[in-house]
């Protein structure tokens, strides 16, 4: 954990402007060196100069989206791709894909400015999304795509300044390139991060390697503490402690001391905890605010009432033991209260683990979504809710015959307006006729604008995304992997096992231990109580590896899975039946041209036929006479 603060970087001194149209980092970059000098910074920066022009040049004018996104456009044409490949040249053709997400960046942040332009700006954005992708499936060199490309980070010379270094794969999830991110390229790239295929570099994280022990059938190789470094095994940590986490607390809420003293379940609840708490902090001191989102300040919430609830069961245990004693049990009931009200947030929370399977990590999207879109509806909820307020209370102060205690019977009257269920009895009499008037207006804006307006919002949310919810998933899905290998920590411990680094190695042993001592016996640690997982997954790899071996020997990618189709086309071979093939290809139709289009063909042919004709009879006539 200690040496984990020189992994991370947060860029400083952008400007305003650009915070508001660029995806905030899930986390910062690294402070190692960079992955080329400031001449190459200034280089790459032209070619991203030179695809801006280009697409500036391409995309003239506003044009409909579908029109670059369809596969056979007339505007994003395989010239124009071609055009877009070669403005590295030979030395920084491989960073051409990262300066189509700097250009697709930089047309943000015009549109964000020049509003009478976004339209044309979103849509030149869309046209660097398209190119980069067809240039990602159209290369034909995996390891060239994968390491050059895709992995490789890069940085730009702006401001009189060299931007942090960053790669495709990082550059995508930042700024939300769904197209980019859907292209098959990209996904063999996050899929391979996901299993532990390609690591980065021991000593040098900002580099990526091939984990060349992934073909080893030995069983022994993979029974290493660094494994634990993969995203997937990460993942399964994860859910294990969170059902770990959910069934003690099932446990203590079911068996409650009336005494107030701590039993085991309590002891180990509270004390993973603060495993949380502490890997929340330390996170949080080390990226900054960048590190907050929904799910950080969901989880925050629930650690700090159980915090609460643990400090009032102490606060009740330094009471008098006696049965009698009242404040004792006072305190006591509320650290139960506050464990108690936390009991939806400990199975919501289960939600944050499960995004990486298909169903559930479509939803949260959607769910999320949804609740940004429901800002707009807060935000008019609490302007209306103030003024309605201010009235009531207003007139509470000038009618004498009201009592003087008037406030919560008006606050829970306009919830229960919020929640359809308006009190008009209460209002009946309050400042007559002024107020029930005043309450039928605000229970008009409430039920019949607001929250249709809510609905409406919610509706076109669910819309949006359901109609592109397969992509949007690969989007959830890319950002959870790049958590895991963006800025991992040189040890992996997973909470709570943070605990054991922070109590039983950072203090006593990080501070005067060698680099490389310290690294070893925390491979120790690990390989200890990592054990039990290790176990399985060494069995796993090994596993893999004969597979992997297996597609090897027969010509195929390491990642492949025969299918049951695969197994029928070995005894048929289409290259031998000639007759068959020509059938195929005479009744293919050519998908690139609509019927249009072929028709005009087939009538250029038979014009061209015909004038041959005329032609050969005007020589015929000539050469009779």
């Amino acid at each position: 954990m200690g040496h984990w603060r020189d992994l991370f970087r947060i860029d400083r001194g952008r400007t305003h402007h650009r915070l508001q149209v660029e995806r905030r980092r899930l986390l910062p970059a690294y402070i190692a060196d960079h992955t080329q000098p400031s001449d190459a910074s200034k280089e790459i920066a032209k070619v991203a100069l030179k695809l801006k022009y280009q697409i500036e040049q391409v995309v003239s004018c506003e044009v409909e989206e579908g029109l670059l996104t369809d596969p056979n456009s007339h505007i994003i044409t395989d010239d124009v791709v071609k055009t877009s490949k070669d403005a590295g040249g030979e030395e920084y053709a491989a960073s051409v894909v990262y300066c189509l997400l700097v250009c697709l960046r930089w047309f943000q942040i015009q549109a964000s400015n020049e509003l009478w332009d976004a339209d044309l700006h979103e849509v030149r954005a869309v046209a660097c999304e398209v190119i980069a992708k067809r240039i990602i499936e159209s290369e034909p060199n995996q390891d060239y795509l994968l390491k050059d490309i895709l992995l490789k980070r890069y940085s730009i010379f702006t401001e009189g300044v060299e931007t942090g270094p960053a790669n495709v794969i990082e550059r995508s999830v930042d700024l939300h390139a769904l197209r980019i991110i859907s292209s098959a390229g990209y996904q063999k790239c996050i899929h391979y991060l996901w299993c532990g295929w390609i690591c980065q570099e021991e000593g040098n994280p900002t580099n990526f390697v091939e984990y060349h022990g992934k073909s080893d059938t030995n069983y022994w190789s993979h029974f290493h503490p660094d494994r634990m470094r993969t995203p997937l095994y990460q993942n399964i940590c994860q859910i294990m402690f969170s059902l770990l986490y959910l069934a003690l607390y099932t446990a203590v809420i079911n068996t409650v001391n009336p005494t107030g003293d701590l039993d085991v379940a309590e002891g180990i609840l509270y004390g993973m905890t603060l495993a949380f708490i502490c890997d929340e902090a330390i996170k949080f001191w080390k990226v900054g605010w960048n590190y907050l989102e929904f799910w950080n300040a969901f989880n925050s919430t629930l650690y700090a009432l159980l915090a609460i609830s643990f400090i009032l069961r102490v606060v009740a245990l330094a009471h008098s033991p006696s049965e009698h004693d009242e404040q004792r049990q006072l305190f006591n009931k509320l650290s139960y209260n506050f464990l108690a009200f936390s009991g939806p947030m400990f199975w919501m929370r289960m939600m944050l683990y499960l995004d990486s399977f298909r169903f559930f990590g479509a939803m949260f999207v959607v769910l999320r979504v949804m609740m940004k879109e429901s800002l707009i509806f807060f935000a008019l909820l609490f302007v209306v809710l103030a003024g309605f307020f201010q009235a009531f209370i207003g007139m509470a102060q000038v009618d004498s015959d009201i009592p003087v205690s008037f406030t919560r019977p008006i606050i829970q009257g306009m919830a229960n307006s919020i929640m359809q269920s308006p009190e008009f009895e209460t209002f009946q009499d309050f400042a007559f006729p002024f107020g029930i008037i005043l309450y039928y207006i605000f229970n008009f804006i409430i039920m019949i604008v607001l929250l249709n307006i809510l609905i409406a919002l919610y509706n076109s949310a669910y819309e949006d995304i359901s109609s592109n919810a397969t992509d949007e998933y690969m989007a959830i899905f890319a950002q959870k992997t790049m958590q895991f290998v963006r800025a991992p920590d040189e040890n992996v411990f997973i909470p709570p096992f943070n605990l054991i680094e922070i109590l039983c190695l950072v203090l006593p042993f990080e501070w005067w231990m060698s680099r490389e001592g310290y690294a070893k016996l925390n491979d120790i640690v690990m390989g200890i109580i990592y054990s039990p997982l290790l176990v399985l997954t060494a069995w796993l790899e090994s596993y893999q590896a004969n597979q992997i071996r297996w597609n090897r020997r027969h010509g195929e990618e390491d990642e492949d899975n025969r299918q049951e189709w695969e197994f029928v086309a070995e005894d048929v071979d289409f290259d031998l039946d000639d007759a068959w093939k020509e059938e195929v290809k005479q009744s293919t139709p050519d998908i690139k041209a609509n019927s249009t289009t072929v028709e005009i063909r087939e009538l250029k042919e038979q014009v061209a036929a015909l004038t041959e004709l005329v032609k050969s009879l005007s020589q015929g006539k000539e050469g009779a006479a």
